[in-house]
């Protein structure tokens, strides 16, 4: 038994092959997945034409739809040989075709594919696109079913099957988590058809219009500018290139430790000022070192790109199991209960946990003494070596300041300084506040204001050296309530 797999084109008979034709125009009877199709109005009417669009009413999804399309043709080719039609290309966004495929040989049928133009060549010509420039070619259902497009923003891009406004609007939402609002994307609508229509529109209108059909394409050009993660991957190769910068050629993972920490420190300052524009710049810096680092490790044999991002990825998802799998939780303490404990085994199935002597083990030396405070109280209260409740650590705090009064030397005081720190990182945990953010905060607030005040002094012809305390205090009233707002 033989089941022949024809594709039917993008919807004109005259976009058939000449092998199609010679087959169904002496078949007595076809099926076909859709009788939606123009295409089947040109065929000689001698033609009996059966579909299996009684299915889709049957179906919860198009998925299900296809496995029983799939399940229906394989029943009826083990009896006698069959033709079994599709729109397009059989091999082009056609799952009920690649599952009859992997399938039939196990049912002992036989399978023969008849090429046929796919909505890909008419759409390519409506737009004079070459399709060797990149093109990427996708389902807009799962595109609506992502949170994220699986696209390189640097390259162009055909949308198949945006039949109605819901599946347009849930297309839109992907990709806005990429592509601006105002990108101008176009509709393609019946290609290859006399119904033919190209209609240019900005991405956030897409789900607008009425006349979204089963023949409707979404074409997304590419970004203007470079903004594809492989395209910056290349730039940064060809820096490290034998004919790049011979700065950058020189660089090493050691020599970029400092850039690292500079940058990093950049990011926190645009956080701090709570500046999108800043941040936005002082990200790519710092994306910039984290590119230089893997390029430098892809040289040295060391490790690629997506192994740095298959272990990140496999880790987050991992230690996620409420968002990618079955395990229920409650609220965000759950979360961290969670992922310490699955942290916990990853530790001891690697062996990690054996050479770790204590719960501190894992701190990073490289942290700020404020930051460093916080994770060493942290990782002891998980082990509830911790107060029993926030008057506890007040009390503490007030303790510690009143040792400073009654310290013999500097060395004393210095200690019991620190000691002061210490339990302000405490408190600081407890009210769920980062300290050294709130530090950086505190810092700031003082700098806007002292500025004021010498701003102030300066007005006045004044040095604030000469100032007595009262004329100083009546400047810092007065910057208070001049630059006061923007921190209180």
């Amino acid at each position: 038994m033989t089941i022949t797999i024809i594709g039917l084109g993008p919807g004109s008979p005259e976009m058939l092959t000449r092998r199609a034709w010679e087959i169904l125009s002496n078949a007595s009877e076809i099926y076909v997945r859709t009788a939606r199709h123009p295409t089947l109005e040109g065929l000689p009417s001698s033609v009996r034409v059966k579909s299996f669009d009684y299915l889709y009413e049957q179906a919860a999804t198009f998925s299900q739809v296809y496995l029983q399309v799939a399940d229906e043709v394989l029943r009826l080719g083990a009896a006698a040989d069959l033709i079994y039609c599709v729109p397009g290309h059989p091999l082009v966004g056609e799952a009920s075709v690649t599952d009859l495929l992997k399938r039939a040989g196990a049912a002992g049928i036989q399978t023969e594919v008849i090429a046929g133009l796919s909505f890909v060549e008419p759409a390519l010509t409506a737009l004079g696109l070459d399709a060797l420039d990149g093109l990427q070619v996708v389902d807009a259902l799962e595109v609506a079913a992502a949170h994220h497009p699986a696209l390189d923003p640097d390259r162009p891009a055909l949308l198949a099957q945006v039949y109605n406004r819901a599946v347009a609007s849930d297309v839109k939402l992907t990709l806005l988590n990429q592509y601006p609002p105002e990108h101008a994307v176009a509709l393609l609508q019946a290609v290859g058809t006399q119904f033919e229509q190209v209609i240019h529109l900005p991405l956030a209108t897409i789900d607008r219009r009425d006349d979204l059909a089963h023949l409707t394409t979404l074409y997304v050009p590419p970004l203007p500018h470079v903004s594809g993660f492989a395209a910056f991957q290349a730039t940064i190769a060809r820096l490290r290139a034998p004919a790049g910068c011979p700065w950058d050629r020189e660089q090493t993972h050691q020599s970029l430790r400092k850039y690292l920490l500079e940058e990093t420190y950049e990011v926190l300052e645009a956080l701090d000022a709570d500046d999108p524009e800043a941040l936005c710049e002082e990200l790519g810096d710092l994306l910039l070192q984290i590119v230089l680092h893997v390029q430098i490790a892809v040289e040295a044999e060391e490790f690629r790109m997506p192994e740095v991002i298959a272990g990140i990825d496999a880790k987050i998802k991992r230690r996620h199991p409420h968002v990618f799998g079955e395990v229920k939780v409650n609220n965000s303490d759950d979360v961290t209960r969670n992922w310490q404990t699955i942290k916990q085994a990853e530790a001891e199935a690697n062996g990690k946990a054996a050479q770790r002597l204590s719960a501190l083990d894992g701190i990073p030396r490289g942290l700020p003494a404020l930051a460093e405070a916080d994770a060493i109280a942290e990782k002891a209260a998980r082990l509830n070596f911790d107060w029993r409740s926030i008057e506890g650590v007040l009390d503490k705090v007030l303790e510690e300041v009143r040792e400073i009064r009654s310290a013999a030397d500097q060395a004393e005081r210095e200690d019991e300084l620190g000691d002061v720190f210490f339990a302000l990182a405490n408190l600081a945990r407890w009210l769920k506040i980062d300290p050294e953010s709130a530090l950086r905060s505190a810092s700031a607030k003082f700098s806007a204001r002292f500025r004021e005040v010498e701003r102030l002094a300066r007005e006045q012809g004044r040095s604030m050296k000469e100032m007595t305390d009262l004329e100083l205090d009546a400047l810092w009233n007065e910057a208070k309530q001049l630059v006061g707002r923007a921190f209180d």
